[in-house]
């Protein structure tokens, strides 16, 4: 299932740049556009140059994703029971984690097209949905729900909802599983071995 969403989760990486006075709607689709612009004209990236695709996620969308907040949220109830240093390399492999996984997905970009559907926000609001659907060619429509909050002056975001499925549950079940057999330990091993995998078959890939 994580799979089959991350090929579809290359909506999420077309998102968010820092314009903190910008409406969250507003705020998706300019840098929307402004990703898909780089993936259509940088035939390195649609040739699947990580390093260039990892670039291009580390400017245009780690900025904006409050992975603290993700990390607690799909580690669910252990997130309590970690250490300090255990919180922070959950966060740091589950961010890298995304961005091997984003990075894979950006290299299957086919001409999709992001429809946004009608936002409204209540003044004072602090979170907020912005809902879209992705076109793709030859395939039915998929949902993509992106859920923000504003913190510090600036909207970022904390779940992405693929055709329902929430990104952050879908990796709790997934997490409760590691954290059962191995503990916080076994969670963040496991997590290692898994993006050092993404990493060497981005590299080979690169090198044919």
């Amino acid at each position: 299932m994580i799979k089959h969403l991350s090929a579809i989760f290359l909506a999420a990486l077309l998102s968010f740049s820092a314009h903190a006075t910008e409406a969250p709607d507003a705020l998706v689709k300019r840098v929307s556009g402004e990703v898909l612009d780089i993936v259509r004209q940088d035939k390195d990236i649609r040739n699947g140059d990580i390093q260039k695709i990892v670039a291009l996620v580390d400017a245009k969308v780690l900025p904006h994703f409050n992975f603290q907040r993700m990390t607690s949220l799909a580690v669910g109830r252990d997130w309590r029971s970690a250490s300090a240093a255990q919180k922070t390399r959950l966060q740091s492999e589950f961010k890298m984690l995304l961005v091997r996984t984003y990075a894979n997905a950006l290299t299957s970009y086919s001409n999709q097209r992001i429809v946004f559907r009608p936002f409204r926000m209540r003044d004072g609001e602090t979170e907020a949905v912005v809902r879209s659907e992705v076109v793709q060619p030859g395939a039915q429509p998929v949902q993509i729900d992106y859920w923000l909050e504003l913190a510090d002056g600036q909207w970022k975001v904390f779940d992405v909802v693929v055709a329902g499925i929430s990104l952050v549950t879908n990796y709790r079940e997934q997490f409760a599983r590691e954290v059962r057999d191995g503990g916080i330990d076994g969670l963040i091993a496991s997590l290692a071995a898994k993006n050092k995998s993404l990493e060497v078959a981005a590299n080979n890939r690169t090198a044919r």
